[in-house]
């Protein structure tokens, strides 16, 4: 029971290790928690990762588009080699107005994130929220390619 414990703890310390460096700005230091091979899905807004490098520019694009942006974790929960954590991400947009001009537009979104962690790294991640009550459409549009008709 002892060793189940310490891996349950083990594994729940990976993603909370991750969520603070992210928070912290320590975007390559959340990278290293990525196993060499992995995926990392955002399904809110319909993007898949599986580059390191892409993915550091994705977790960069995030911080400077949402410079105000905070994560509350409401609850963790590690049923084998997965990690589910619920949460409360919060920050505001400008958005078109009147006339020209632009509104402040706070966003308060829920949604969950379920991590398989493999040899204490991270395999496979996927975040689910509701993209349209997101608007995070700019920051989608960073990492999808236009097609011309």
């Amino acid at each position: 029971m002892v060793e189940m414990l310490i891996g349950t703890e083990a594994r729940e310390g990976v993603v909370l290790n991750v969520l603070e460096r992210l928070r912290n700005g320590r975007i390559e230091d959340a990278i290293g928690c990525f196993a060499e091979e992995f995926s990392f899905k955002d399904h809110g807004v319909d993007l898949e990762f599986k580059n390191k490098e892409r993915l550091a520019e994705f977790f960069r694009k995030k911080r400077e588009l949402y410079p105000d942006s905070s994560l509350q974790t409401n609850a963790i929960f590690v049923i084998g080699d997965r990690v589910i954590s619920e949460w409360v991400l919060r920050y505001t947009i400008m958005e078109p107005f009147y006339a020209g001009l632009t509104q402040k537009l706070p966003i308060s979104l829920t949604g969950a994130s379920i991590a398989r962690i493999e040899e204490g790294k991270i395999a496979t991640w996927a975040d689910y929220y509701d993209g349209l009550t997101s608007r995070r459409a700019a920051l989608a549009s960073y990492f999808t390619e236009s097609v011309e008709l």
